[in-house]
């Protein structure tokens, strides 16, 4: 052992910050089943357009509502002594939604559903921070003070000083993002109310301090 490793201290300090969430995300599908391809196709089509034009009203920009998925297969069920039949073809598609305005979500929620009618399905919902930045700007300035506060009793405890810093590292840690908790659906103006609690990001500092 170097000694420098015997004149230092090593702790490692926690931190976090929270914030109300700025965004949510959500995946809006659209389901349709029908007797043949083609109807089944079409039908997923414009109840897929319903719902692009009712966010459009809700006014997201179009840059914050994108296809990820689009598919047709044909339904089948299992008869005895016949194996599988087809009874009628699937057609889905789903739209990932991101929106900023978080004054009334739950009524934009409630216009898709509305708009794309039986055939919509949600699919998820997240809540998040557009720019972390300043909320982990946070978190970082209380894992240090936490890592300095535990560096000061143990260099107290051995009777020695802290000098500089000469080795720090950190591990930023951006948990699931939570879902809400989501009352009882009401057929009103205010759509499906939507409560939005916090978002918590936290970050670990491991920091060495020389020992004088």
């Amino acid at each position: 052992m170097t000694a420098q490793m015997k004149s230092s201290v090593t702790v490692v300090g926690h931190g976090s910050a929270a914030a109300a969430p700025d965004i949510m995300r959500i995946t809006v599908s659209v389901e349709v089943r029908r007797p043949d391809v083609t109807s089944a196709f079409e039908q997923a089509g414009h109840a897929a357009q319903a719902v692009s034009e009712a966010l459009r009203a809700a006014g997201v920009a179009p840059a914050d509502v994108s296809t990820t998925g689009l598919s047709v297969h044909a339904d089948t069920v299992w008869q005895e002594n016949q194996g599988q039949k087809v009874v009628g073809y699937i057609a889905s598609t789903s739209l990932s939604v991101t929106l900023r305005d978080l004054s009334a979500p739950g009524q934009v929620i409630a216009d898709c559903v509305g708009a794309g009618g039986d055939d919509v399905r949600l699919g998820g919902l997240e809540l998040g921070i557009a720019d972390q930045t300043g909320l982990l700007a946070q978190a970082r300035d209380a894992a240090f003070a936490d890592a300095l506060a535990k560096a000061r009793q143990y260099a107290g405890l051995s009777g020695r000083e802290l000098g500089k810093v000469v080795e720090l590292s950190e591990d930023v840690d951006s948990p699931p993002m939570p879902r809400p908790m989501v009352r009882a659906m009401k057929a009103s103006a205010d759509g499906m109310p939507i409560e939005r609690g916090e978002t918590e990001l936290s970050a670990t500092a491991r920091v060495r301090w020389t020992l004088i």
